[in-house]
């Protein structure tokens, strides 16, 4: 999705506080890599006239401009996180100490003056109603934010959808199964909805995209199913990484090792099938 104004930046936009809806604005952190795409997108939410806002996923706690800008915008009132992962969490701290706006995670540690999230929850806050969606999977604890006002949704999908790519399991506490049922939740509850991921560009349509995830997956399991057929070896037994040499053979192999934590995820599945 792009800004009504053709002249507007568009992404990547570091250091830009880019409108994508005329309630979401996103300032994109210059912390670039193999599994943060371009960055991680650090959104901003105000319905329009409305003195507060809402800070979603602050971002990495080194990028001093990237931290400054979020501290300096007027009215934050509330500060929300996706997930663990340190390139969300880690300017929790900081823009709390800087802002005291409370901060809301679905884990109790990442909370600072706020109580942790609860699924189907809705906050009204910036003149907006955001209504809390648990899409464990990614890991554990990642949860989507419904964003509603005046007719428009959006949906903030943290690293469940990304913007480009496909996402990364993390065998650590995510799991394909609730991966699996958190894609058919936001295919359901994101309809006619705009996608706002954390890393990775928007997209004007959540449906589309959760859908084609949905698709992928089903088809990386037949795969994997198929390989280890060839292998002779069974989901218990196989190794993952040489399941990852088999099936991702013509991925680059600077992208083996989160194809291997993928792989684990969808051995695991395998294995309680």
């Amino acid at each position: 999705m792009s800004s009504p104004n053709d002249a507007a930046p568009q992404h990547p936009a570091y250091g830009v506080l880019r409108q994508v809806t005329p309630f979401a604005s996103v300032l994109l952190c210059d912390n670039s890599g193999m599994m943060e795409l371009d960055g991680t997108n650090t959104y901003v939410l105000r319905a329009p006239g409305s003195d507060d806002c809402v800070v979603v996923d602050p971002g990495p706690p080194k990028y001093k401009h990237h931290a400054r800008r979020l501290a300096e915008l007027p009215g934050v009132s509330l500060v929300l996180v996706t997930h663990r992962h340190f390139d969300h969490t880690g300017g929790v701290s900081r823009l709390h100490k800087r802002t005291g706006a409370p901060v809301r995670a679905r884990l109790e540690k990442h909370c600072r003056r706020g109580a942790p999230l609860r699924d189907r929850e809705v906050i009204e806050a910036a003149g907006l109603r955001i209504t809390v969606l648990f899409t464990p999977g990614h890991t554990g604890d990642s949860v989507s934010f419904l964003v509603e006002h005046d007719g428009q949704r959006a949906v903030l999908t943290g690293d469940t959808i990304l913007g480009s790519g496909t996402t990364v399991l993390d065998p650590a506490d995510g799991g394909l199964r609730d991966y699996l049922n958190s894609l058919n939740r936001l295919i359901v509850e994101g309809e006619g909805a705009a996608l706002l991921p954390a890393h990775g560009p928007d997209h004007p349509d959540l449906g589309p995209v959760a859908r084609y995830y949905k698709a992928h997956r089903e088809e990386r399991i037949d795969q994997i199913v198929a390989a280890l057929d060839t292998m002779g070896v069974s989901a218990r037994d196989a190794k993952p990484m040489k399941v990852v040499r088999k099936v991702y053979s013509d991925v680059d192999k600077k992208l083996w090792p989160a194809a291997r934590m993928s792989v684990k995820a969808q051995l695991e599945y395998l294995r309680e099938a």
